[in-house]
């Protein structure tokens, strides 16, 4: 009997300390209402101690929350609303017991706020903010419509008539212009801590630039997108306008120092996006090739080939790059042709690449071409049979 009154005391112990610890719990209840004063359903009611315990519940179709089993101590309760644009932060006593009852009437809540001189001039400065925000964006869309237009307009270009042509050229003129405007505003209304949005704005400002042939202007705000925001595209942009901007002046005596630069920053861009090189590279030797510089062309389109060996506008440009290498010298009644290292592989591979594309047919003429002179060309005059009519 003894042992049976043991064993009773014991198990009458557990059920006492249970009881403690069920006692330390408490119950948190509560309603959220809305800026209208009504009830606020799906609100998420996040409570978190500051030993780091987090539950987390929602408002029902009244607004009303409960949570039951919550230790006493300090809670930071949170509610929140995505769709809404609700964070809100309370920091409350939790006491163990059913008498924790937390009600938050946003619309009392907005009022407080209001009528507080600090709050108030926080809310004011937030919504000036803010509608910066939205005009400076208004302006980034129109530009980048005006953008997008343009380069819808120049795709049309090649099956346009002559007459259709100027207009259609003039159309796209007064959309760079737009485009320059509207972004140059855009820029002017970025707040200072937008460090992201800003350097967007500023490199399509540069392709608004680089379309008028303000390709120092260009240069200049891919830079300051690089200096505030470093990506890859921007390296490919800047490389771009680097070049044009040499190619463009009478004077080009530093126009293989600016190629190095620019390849300097393809590197750049292929060190973040390998992917990139290719088209950083091409693109350089477009403009070279454009430009008539073929001889300063050659590394980059060597360059944009190593890259993408499957680009045949790339190994079509090389193969012009290369032609303007070949010499010839007089031997007896023939003038011979030297062919530099690679010539007749770019256009062979401009083909492989892309049969049925637009380079392989001048890519075809020109290895015939290359065939033929391949064996000198006589210089003897011969005259010309007359034909029997």
């Amino acid at each position: 009997m003894r042992r049976l009154t043991h064993i009773l005391g014991a198990l009458a112990f557990v059920l006492l300390l249970a009881a403690t610890v069920k006692a330390q719990e408490g119950r948190v209840s509560g309603q959220v209402m809305d800026m209208n004063g009504k009830p606020w359903a799906g609100v998420t009611v996040t409570l978190k101690s500051d030993t780091g315990r987090t539950f987390t519940l929602k408002t029902d179709k009244d607004g009303k929350y409960s949570q039951i089993g919550i230790p006493g101590g300090i809670y930071v309760i949170t509610l929140a609303n995505q769709a809404a644009g609700l964070n809100f932060s309370e920091q409350h006593q939790v006491k163990p017991d059913d008498t924790n009852t937390f009600d938050f009437n946003f619309k009392e809540i907005m009022a407080q706020q209001q009528n507080n001189p600090a709050n108030a001039d926080a809310e004011k400065k937030r919504q000036e903010s803010q509608n910066a925000f939205k005009e400076m964006q208004t302006h980034f869309n129109n530009g980048r419509a005006a953008l997008d237009d343009s380069a819808t307009l120049r795709k049309q270009m090649a099956t346009l008539s002559a007459d259709q042509k100027t207009a259609t050229q003039d159309k796209i003129n007064t959309d760079y212009q737009t485009a320059i405007t509207e972004l140059e505003q855009a820029e002017k209304g970025v707040q200072p801590k937008d460090v992201k949005n800003h350097a967007v704005v500023l490199s399509t400002l540069g392709q608004a630039y680089d379309g008028v042939g303000r390709f120092s202007d260009a240069v200049a705000v891919y830079q300051k997108a690089i200096d505030m925001n470093p990506q890859p595209s921007y390296y490919v942009d800047l490389s771009t306008a680097t070049v044009n901007a040499a190619a463009a002046q009478t004077d080009t005596t530093d126009l293989a120092a600016k190629v190095t630069e620019a390849g300097a920053d393809c590197d750049k861009a292929s060190t973040l996006d390998p992917t990139l090189a290719g088209r950083c590279w091409k693109n350089i030797g477009i403009v070279l090739s454009n430009k008539n510089h073929l001889a300063e062309a050659l590394v980059p389109l060597q360059k944009a080939t190593t890259a993408d060996p499957k680009d045949a506008q790339a190994w079509f440009l090389l193969g012009g790059a290369l032609a303007n290498e070949i010499t010839s010298k007089q031997e007896g009644t023939k003038l011979t042709y030297t062919f530099p290292p690679g010539l007749t592989d770019a256009y062979q591979h401009c083909i492989d690449a892309d049969p049925n594309g637009p380079y392989a047919a001048q890519a075809k003429a020109t290895l015939d071409g290359l065939n033929q002179l391949s064996g000198g060309t006589s210089t003897l005059v011969n005259e010309r049979k007359s034909k029997k009519k």
